[in-house]
């Protein structure tokens, strides 16, 4: 049997799933249907939204379920009357056993590592935030517990020494909808054999990847500054690394967002979150080990500028430490 025979349910819903839907469906797979999030209210109008999967499903006219609870026994019949032979997970839900297991092939998903490594919600954020140099994406088995199927195909590549979360986000949004294609049409010829991710531990401890929280992107400025550069790289542009402003007389609080730096690897003697500024071309800030030249910032409330136009309207940064 050939891929392109199968009955493909999809489950996806931000933007990086697009990608491997769009590839199936260019390429004429016989995709059912798109299981994705419910509309939520987004922006400061608190409209409905639309996740991303859906507005490419809406627009290519496939079938859209959207569940609030996955074990809904109306969602699990309509899933049922599908007859999917495989279902496919990209940045989706948890999936209970009843859902994963229902299609005869099974569920694969693509996960953003190179498993077993950085299992869980925020694999990328936290290769780039660990200082990895490689990373890659996995197609997995689904099973019990989370990230932990048997391996079906992985994909390797760098991380450059500058890559941001969006230089890797949108490599491996391409490189994973190639792997999607590839795996569903080795599924449908019955020629590969799943591998135990407990074979490829090799005794080396797992590096994890929690969700990432607000208080996870405060930087520490006691840090090293290639510490502080990475996770301002993991967290750019979104959900963005963040600091506190304080001015030094009023000890009023101006929250500012970086989303990229440099570091400066140097001995001083300056107090970690002291600010160094010009006025005009450069703001740095102290660390454990040197300074972080910030390149570009965004104020709370205001719009993200580089550093020169930020300083044009913001002249007074030595009067604050960052905190």
């Amino acid at each position: 049997m050939l891929g392109k025979d199968l009955r493909i349910i999809f489950m996806g819903t931000p933007e990086f799933a697009v990608e491997s839907l769009k590839a199936l469906v260019e390429a004429n797979y016989n995709v059912v249907g798109v299981i994705t999030a419910p509309d939520r209210p987004a922006g400061r109008g608190k409209k409905l939204a639309e996740s991303a999967v859906k507005k490419y499903a809406v627009e290519k006219g496939l079938k859209i379920l959207q569940p609030e609870k996955l074990k809904n026994p109306e969602f699990i019949e309509e899933l049922k009357s599908l007859n999917a032979d495989l279902q496919v997970v990209v940045a989706f839900r948890m999936l209970p056993e009843v859902v994963w297991n229902m299609p005869r092939l099974g569920t694969f998903n693509l996960h953003g590592s190179l498993l077993p490594q950085y299992r869980g919600a925020a694999p990328l954020n936290w290769a780039i935030i660990n200082g990895e140099t490689e990373t890659g994406v996995t197609t997995f088995l689904l099973d019990q517990k989370i990230d932990t199927g048997k391996i079906l195909f992985s994909e390797k590549t760098p991380i450059g020494y500058n890559d941001t979360l969006e230089d890797v986000h949108d490599r491996l949004m391409n490189i994973g909808a190639k792997l999607v294609v590839k795996t569903v049409d080795v599924l449908a010829g019955g020629k590969v054999q799943p591998l135990p991710q407990e074979e490829l531990f090799a005794g080396e401890a797992l590096k994890h990847a929690p969700k990432i929280f607000k208080d996870d992107c405060r930087i520490n400025w006691d840090k090293k500054a290639e510490s502080i550069r990475n996770l301002i790289r993991g967290l750019s542009p979104y959900p963005a690394a963040w600091v506190n402003l304080k001015q030094i007389k009023t000890n009023q609080i101006t929250t500012a967002k970086i989303y990229s730096s440099e570091k400066e690897i140097i001995v001083h003697s300056e107090k970690p979150g002291t600010i160094q500024s010009d006025g005009k071309t450069f703001l740095k800030i102290a660390c454990f080990d040197g300074w972080i030249k910030v390149l570009d910032l965004q104020l709370a409330g205001k719009k993200r500028l580089p550093i020169g136009d930020f300083l044009r309207g913001f002249q007074s940064a030595t009067s604050y430490i960052a905190e």
